[in-house]
């Protein structure tokens, strides 16, 4: 199973329908929690999601909308005794406000909590690919994070076949890559890997351009809509337009916009204002929305 279920979509200020930050991504067997915000547990019963699958949990920036559910997170994990080790990657200048959450009240600490800051160059193979991380623009030391998966090989029944390759032979060709005469190309075709992007609190740079390129699904903050353009770009954020603009100079598959001001009641402004730069598929998110990866090309 490849989608992403959305816990909240708020930005600062939560509302009575959209509760603070929070993501989960879940990647076949490796589960990711992206900027869990002040609520997130609950929003995880809410969306019928428990904590054990969670493998890792990823923190763009230490604004309270983005980390504030920390601390309920690390103590239910202990809660209910996850037995594998669950990193948490957040932005190297934030270690104090890491420490603070990670033992902000007491509690029976019995999880392997392992962390894991993010900083230049940052990069880390996961069951589902590889992780990296990029500095964007906001008003503290924030990161976005890219998850692409490695291309692989599918065998081809038929082209098998022709070449008299069967059974246990097929592992064995699968490995090595070779089987006498006959090649692993020749039998098998590439299966694209699949990628991910998630895009927080920022300002346009070229580095939300590295991000978004090429993804299959790009989670991606929306804050303000154009009318309010000036005031995002001196607080460092995006507006609808922008974000579709982005999606479209980087080819992305599906745009998933989120984040949203409190300002703005009707959120269908936001799908209009995108659709104006971007005409592929977009998905303007609501609490506990379940949004599956694009599948391959």
């Amino acid at each position: 199973m490849r989608e992403l279920v959305v816990l909240g979509t708020a930005s600062q200020v939560p509302t009575r329908h959209r509760n603070h930050n929070g993501y989960l991504l879940r990647w076949d067997d490796e589960v990711i929690l992206f900027d869990p915000g002040e609520g997130t547990q609950r929003q995880l019963l809410l969306a019928g999601q428990p904590v054990t699958p969670i493998r890792r949990i990823c923190i763009t920036h230490f604004h309270g909308d983005h980390s504030l559910g920390l601390p309920g997170i690390l103590q239910r994990i202990s809660l209910d005794r996850v037995p594998h080790p669950v990193a948490v990657h957040y932005p190297a200048g934030g270690q104090e406000y890491y420490d603070r959450l990670r033992h902000a009240t007491s509690y029976w600490d019995n999880a392997e909590i392992v962390p894991s800051p993010v900083g230049a160059g940052f990069g880390v193979e996961t069951s589902a690919g590889r992780l990296t991380a990029l500095p964007l623009r906001h008003s503290i030391e924030t990161y976005g994070y890219r998850l692409v998966e490695p291309d692989a090989r599918r065998m081809i029944p038929a082209l098998l076949a022709e070449h008299g390759v069967s059974g246990p032979a097929v592992g064995e060709l699968q490995r090595a890559g070779r089987l006498g005469d006959v090649t692993i190309e020749q039998v098998s075709e590439v299966r694209r890997g699949q990628s991910m992007a998630f895009v927080m609190d920022t300002g346009l740079c070229d580095n939300v351009f590295a991000l978004a390129g090429g993804v299959d699904m790009l989670v991606i903050e929306s804050t303000f809509l154009a009318e309010d353009a000036e005031m995002a770009a001196q607080v460092g954020h995006l507006t609808a337009g922008q974000a579709g603009a982005v999606a479209r100079q980087c080819g992305v598959r599906l745009l998933v916009l989120t984040h949203f001001s409190q300002r703005y009641p009707d959120a269908g402004r936001f799908l209009e204002e995108a659709r104006t730069e971007f005409d592929g598929s977009i998905v303007v998110a609501e609490d506990l929305q379940r949004v599956p990866v694009p599948t391959r090309r």
